[in-house]
């Protein structure tokens, strides 16, 4: 069995490869070829915390079954972590043989749910931002934010970033930290209100439970990808944005169980679940996606299966081809 490192599934997993894996991922999800069922959350009340079991079989592209994916990830989500310096997320991820039912191989889940994350919006971005977005803002400061920065600016050719973190320090160091990897001037913002000026993309990967800014400080035109809240408690969109907006999720069953910008949205009648779009769809053609210049779109991934699965089995056969790993008797 092959046991996969972070910094192994970092190289076996580059960005531009994976935004390409979860189109492939979304498309088969939305045309029904994918099998998920709705992820195991395991509660741990005593630590604010929960456990979650996410299985997917996704078959390979064109027909190809030695590339089909089928893999179970494990992760874990505690909070009160962050205030101690520990990370908020812990996860592996078990890859099968599809064929055989083998186990093949054990990887470090937190990178490669991060890279995944990043490539969604990626794939997002691409789909819906208007072609001409040059300026962008971030919020968050994590490692979530990391991937969601160098995904757009693999898809959009960017002048400006700005990032907006409740800490200020969080924000300056995670500016100086990748100042040296992206392409793009980054600026730390003062307020919510400075990173949402003239901008023409948002991502937002936080923890919030209210909107991280408000509805008036939207522009026309603007993308967003909401990928931080993951509970029906949990909400960093304002609901009017969302009314206004051609709303795309990852899972529209999914999103029905934790989306809770959305579900705030429809509550207040803003939005109803028929206007709402998978990004699949709009990747098979079966739904149109930005339809004008001054349109709103609005991504939201609460993170499904499929997009481990099919991540995983690209960082299988890079890993393989690149010699990484190491391998253990099982």
């Amino acid at each position: 069995m092959l046991i996969l490192t972070a910094q192994d599934v970092r190289r076996a997993l580059p960005l531009e490869t994976a935004i390409a894996g979860m189109k492939h991922a979304f498309a088969a999800l939305s045309r029904g070829d994918a099998v998920i069922p709705l992820r195991v959350r395991l509660p741990v009340a005593s630590r604010n915390a929960a456990a979650l079991l996410m299985p997917a079989y996704v078959p390979g592209a064109d027909g190809d079954a030695q590339s089909d994916a089928l893999a179970v990830k494990v992760v874990t989500l505690y909070p009160e972590n962050i205030p101690a310096g520990r990370p908020l997320i812990h996860a592996a991820v078990l890859v099968m043989d599809a064929r055989t039912g083998q186990m093949l191989a054990l990887l470090e889940g937190s990178s490669l749910t991060a890279i995944r994350t990043g490539a969604a919006s990626g794939a997002a971005t691409d789909l819906l931002a208007r072609p001409d977005a040059r300026i962008a803002a971030i919020f968050g400061s994590g490692a979530q934010a990391r991937t969601q920065l160098e995904a757009i600016c693999a898809v959009r050719p960017l002048a400006e970033v700005r990032i907006y973190s409740r800490e200020r320090a969080h924000a300056r160091s995670f500016v100086e930290a990748m100042r040296p990897l992206v392409p793009v001037k980054l600026l730390e913002a003062a307020s919510p209100r400075e990173a949402m000026e003239g901008v023409d993309l948002i991502c937002t990967a936080t923890t919030s439970i209210s909107p991280v800014f408000e509805d008036d400080h939207v522009p026309a035109g603007i993308h967003i990808n909401g990928v931080g809240s993951y509970t029906p408690e949990m909400i960093e969109i304002p609901p009017l944005t969302i009314a206004r907006a051609l709303t795309v999720v990852d899972s529209l069953t999914a999103c029905q169980a934790e989306a809770g910008e959305i579900i705030r949205a429809v509550a207040l009648g803003g939005k109803a679940w028929a206007q709402v779009a998978e990004l699949g769809a709009i990747i098979n053609g079966t739904t149109p996606g930005r339809t004008s210049a001054e349109q709103i779109t609005f991504f939201k991934s609460v993170g499904v299966a499929v997009q481990d699965a099919v991540a995983a089995q690209i960082t299988l056969e890079n890993a393989a081809r690149l010699g990484l790993g190491q391998e253990v008797n099982w």
